[in-house]
């Protein structure tokens, strides 16, 4: 898979590990909110290996699409990123997961899944748990997580963001496509725009 979608996972995930080599030693911090430093690091590592797990059962090619794009998959795991609980035991797991040296394990996985889908047809299928979607429909939700959460750690640690173009581009094309089909884009418009400030909570995810 080749193309703007595919470069774009590629510079978020690359940009993730730069920020990531400032939490050297800060591994115990704390990171966001009930998670440390170590835990929001695995978090952010899971916008890689899931895409790798999922690569690993794809679909046949003759199976349906049940999500379309990454609209469709945020909306489709909205309940499950209501359980707070859950979504933090998988972070701490995914934390734990990356062993004593968390630089080495995050940049073999930042060398290994990028080269893994641009060796992979746009078409693909990967089996999420919330349905079948197109590797190119699912890519977007993995550049998403990785750029907020690059600025979530970037934030944590003192240290600049500065997330590619293209993937900024790209999150912002899934959250104002979320924002439209929720029915509050226009209060995003207006607080984007400095017209007024967002609603208390407001929140696309």
């Amino acid at each position: 898979m080749d193309g703007p979608t595919a470069h774009a996972f590629d510079n978020a995930a690359r940009r993730f590990l730069e920020v990531s080599a400032s939490a050297t030693g800060h591994y115990d911090d704390p990171g966001l909110g009930e998670w440390s430093v170590r835990d929001l690091l695995g978090h952010t590592s899971r916008s890689l290996t899931t895409v790798e797990t999922y690569l690993d059962v794809a679909g046949d090619e003759s199976d349906p699409v049940d999500l379309a794009d990454a609209v469709a998959y945020y909306l489709a795991i909205a309940g499950a990123l209501a359980d707070t609980a859950a979504v933090a035991q998988r972070g701490r797991a995914a934390g734990a997961a990356l062993g004593e040296d968390p630089m080495a394990a995050l940049t073999a996985l930042v060398a290994r899944v990028p080269e893994r889908v641009r060796a992979t047809p746009a078409t693909a299928l990967v089996r999420t748990p919330f349905g079948t979607m197109t590797l190119q429909g699912y890519l977007p939700t993995r550049t998403l997580e990785l750029t907020v959460h690059t600025c979530d750690l970037a934030a944590t640690l003192g240290v600049s963001a500065d997330v590619p173009h293209d993937a900024v581009a790209e999150t912002f094309a899934v959250i104002g496509g979320l924002a439209a089909a929720q029915g509050t884009a226009s209060a995003a418009l207006l607080a984007l725009t400095g017209r007024l400030p967002l609603p208390a909570g407001y929140s696309v995810l």
